[in-house]
């Protein structure tokens, strides 16, 4: 067994750092209030409050009605436009390039367009040129920079240095892509899976509690989720928690999956996969209402909300497919319920954004769960938007987490 202390520089940190979290998540306070949330003493409050006030971190508000007699109390709050993270975020052919101030909100926000597996060193370099241009023509001073954050798809170390597959989305495995941005803008660099990081985005947003367990579910164009317990996210002895999308859901004959494995979850309840089935299972017979819309364009050219359309206006071939990964879908979601007990689940994407495909996936999950397991299954309420974000928060809360300091 090893013991472990902490010295002055580490106590001061760790002050610092829930001084920052208390002020995020509860707005602004005065010194007393803070002191009492932190259970420091004022004296103790006082000091970290002057050198974060010293450092730009916080900035003092408008004083409070002392309702009689005696001092009156000032409001500290974070000076949210003292500094930014920066942010890239690498998906399946694109990467989101932005900039946001220590509250989330946006500076900058650019899409750049990308190849399906991307060579990791040239794509580095090309996201790291236009990032650096993106901060000159916004006119950000280096200094005001706390870090960048990289959110990628995939599987990432569990040390946050090394992508080690992004299925697709780069042609390397165990890259260090985290030192080669490092490398080519000079900031700090923090790396995770990119639906973990919009869930720590979803998180940070909400200023909640964070106190029980929350599974956070994305459907893009394949199905990714994470997970957090008592407010911190999961990874897994290997950092690959709540990899529901490759769930094993057919033992032989089922689709390959780019993960390498067959029959999993995505392959049949994805996005993705419903349109390749829809296109595939195209016909006048089966799929009266699709095959006239598609009957004089290209089936390429379908999209998964063509198919829930036309399920939802009584296709019954389109119906079926949308069914079978809905039922999917469902049963792999309420395996979870059953193994985790989760106190929220919160569902991202573009697919809940169409009411025929959320009525049909409530009431499914409505099916086969107990009254004691009452899960809040709801869909984000920044629902679409937390990519433009997501990278960047990583590097935001980091430097909260160090206190505000940088090394």
């Amino acid at each position: 067994m090893s013991y472990k202390g902490d010295n002055l520089m580490s106590v001061k940190r760790t002050n610092r750092s829930a001084a920052l979290r208390a002020l995020h998540e509860k707005g602004a306070m005065s010194r007393k209030r803070l002191a009492e949330s932190m259970n420091l003493t004022p004296a103790a409050i006082t000091k970290i409050v002057a050198e974060m006030i010293h450092d730009g971190l916080l900035s003092e508000g408008e004083m409070l009605s002392s309702g009689g007699a005696g001092r009156r109390e000032i409001l500290i709050g974070i000076n949210a436009k003292k500094a930014c993270g920066l942010g890239v975020l690498i998906n399946l052919r694109q990467a989101i390039l932005s900039a946001t101030w220590l509250d989330g909100s946006v500076i900058f926000a650019e899409e750049i367009p990308l190849e399906a597996n991307a060579a990791s060193e040239e794509t580095a370099k090309l996201l790291s040129r236009r990032l650096l241009e993106l901060i000159e023509e916004n006119e950000i001073p280096r200094e005001q920079v706390i870090g960048l954050g990289i959110a990628v798809r995939g599987i990432t170390s569990a040390d946050g240095r090394t992508v080690r597959n992004s299925f697709g989305a780069l042609a390397e495995t165990d890259y260090p892509l985290c030192a080669l941005f490092e490398e080519l803008t000079g900031f700090h660099c923090v790396m995770e899976n990119n639906v973990r990081s919009l869930l720590a985005a979803q998180m940070f947003l909400s200023r909640d509690e964070n106190e029980g367990s929350q599974f956070f579910l994305r459907c893009g164009h394949g199905i990714g989720a994470a997970l957090s317990i008592d407010g911190k996210i999961w990874h897994g002895v290997t950092a690959q928690c709540a990899e529901i999308g490759h769930i094993p859901v057919i033992r032989r004959g089922g689709k390959p999956c780019h993960c390498g494995k067959s029959g999993c979850l995505e392959t049949i309840a994805s996005p993705g996969a419903i349109r390749e089935e829809a296109i595939s299972g195209l016909s006048a017979e089966g799929t009266p209402l699709l095959w006239r819309a598609f009957q004089d364009r290209d089936p390429k050219e379908m999209r998964v909300f063509d198919v829930l359309t036309a399920a939802s206006n009584g296709d019954a071939g389109a119906s079926a497919i949308v069914d079978q990964a809905i039922q999917a879908l469902g049963m792999a979601i309420k395996a979870l319920i059953y193994l985790v007990d989760p106190g929220k689940i919160i569902l991202y994407g573009s697919l809940f954004e169409d009411p025929y495909y959320l009525s049909r996936l409530s009431s499914e999950l409505q099916e086969g769960v107990d009254l004691r397991h009452d899960v809040a299954i709801e869909k984000s309420q920044y629902n679409l938007q937390l990519e433009d974000k997501a990278a960047c928060l990583l590097a935001v809360q980091d430097f909260m987490e160090n206190g505000g300091i940088q090394e």
